[in-house]
């Protein structure tokens, strides 16, 4: 049955595929967003179908449409862009929650929140389960997004317990892949693009700090899956729990581009973590999911795209 679905941030880099995925599965697809960090190029491939529209709109004010089910994806992921206007990323965390929360109670509908692996912090347990209740920085210039996620969360589990809304709450580790924004300041998009035009690449820190990286349709898989299961809420990690350090990626990417890149290293931004893995054990018993995609075919991909883009930029 073709339903309604309404995804905030969905011309972003993860909203993009779900509403293309959503509207290849037949449904008819609202996508609201601010386009503070979207993008329309995302969305070429369905921007004309008659089951989808564009809605430019701020979750931090409340929208009133009819729809069946809600992915709420709006928030910068970047340090680069959420600290740029840490008040904003706040109010976009916890207004926009309880704007699409109320959307869900008035409408009935399920509705999904892209919460973080962020809410864990530098963690002092390794990798890092559900049931880690995390160590955040309060006061810190990540905290803006770190507890603005955190307060979503409560938020959403007071809409069940309170109003009985059908809630689902996903916790997304380091994701990478095509349609990732070149200046947006993460890692992956960084390292390639120095990569690519033979700069330094910029290493923070002496590199040992660890992340593990999940391929972007690996989420997407995970987070339908999810969607689409009864009578679990959550929260559960998605990610992918092979660890590589920044230093040792860095090398991986200059490999793969063939580039002439050297590594240099500058200072550690404040509250970094030193480390990020999921534990996956949740997605694999209940959802039966787990990344397929190994880092170096996914790494291609990524390449290829920036690639693309910065021939394209160069013929303009």
């Amino acid at each position: 049955m073709k339903k309604r679905v309404l995804v905030t941030g969905g011309a972003g880099f993860i909203g993009s595929y779900i509403c293309e995925r959503l509207v290849d599965e037949g449904n008819y697809v609202i996508c609201c967003d601010n386009f503070y960090t979207g993008n329309k190029n995302n969305l070429t491939k369905i921007l004309d179908n008659k089951n989808f529209e564009i809605l430019r709109h701020d979750i931090t004010f409340p929208t009133y449409l009819e729809v069946d089910e809600i992915f709420n994806f709006a928030c910068p992921a970047s340090p680069v862009h959420y600290q740029n206007d840490p008040v904003q990323t706040v109010k976009t965390c916890v207004h926009g929650a309880i704007n699409m929360l109320g959307l869900a109670k008035r409408t009935g509908s399920r509705i999904m929140q892209a919460s973080t692996s962020e809410i864990y912090g530098d963690p002092e347990v390794h990798p890092q389960s559900e049931s880690y209740k995390g160590a955040v920085s309060i006061d810190g210039p990540r905290a803006c997004y770190d507890e603005g996620k955190r307060c979503a969360e409560t938020i959403f589990w007071d809409y069940k317990r309170q109003h009985n809304v059908d809630v689902k709450v996903i916790r997304i580790f380091n994701t990478y892949g095509p349609r990732m924004q070149k200046n947006d300041g993460r890692v992956v998009s960084n390292f390639i693009i120095q990569a690519l035009t033979n700069k330094n690449i910029t290493v923070y820190g002496d590199g040992s700090q660890t992340r593990s990286f999940c391929y972007v349709n690996d989420l997407v898989d995970g987070i339908f899956l999810m969607m689409k299961k009864k009578n679990l809420p959550g929260p559960i990690n998605l990610g992918n729990p092979s660890e590589i350090s920044i230093k040792n990626l860095a090398q991986e990417i200059i490999d793969l581009t063939g580039s002439k890149s050297k590594l240099i290293n500058q200072k550690l931004p404040t509250d970094d973590p030193r480390q990020r893995c999921p534990d996956i054990d949740i997605a694999k018993q209940k959802l039966g999911w787990e990344p397929s995609f190994d880092r170096e075919t996914g790494l291609k991909k990524t390449i290829e795209y920036f690639d693309m883009l910065l021939k394209k930029e160069k013929q303009k």
